[in-house]
């Protein structure tokens, strides 16, 4: 699954993606098109999602760069 560290922690963190949309103030959709490859991330998305997330900002490979996607 592409993201599925990601998608990990945001369920540990928030319980759904439907809540971490909530947090960031956008749509569910939103976050699912970034989830899915169909839309990228940006730098300053990477930043924002990592920080609510509570990702220190060296680990940001870790989940946004890994091989599976």
């Amino acid at each position: 699954m592409a993201y599925g560290k990601l998608k990990g922690r945001i369920v540990e963190k928030f319980g759904s993606q439907a809540r971490f949309a909530d947090a960031l103030g956008t749509t569910e959709n939103t976050v699912s098109r970034k989830m899915q490859s169909k839309v990228g991330f940006s730098k300053d998305d990477m930043i924002r999602w990592a920080k609510l997330l509570d990702i220190p900002t060296e680990r940001i490979p870790d989940y946004f760069f890994c091989g599976e996607n």
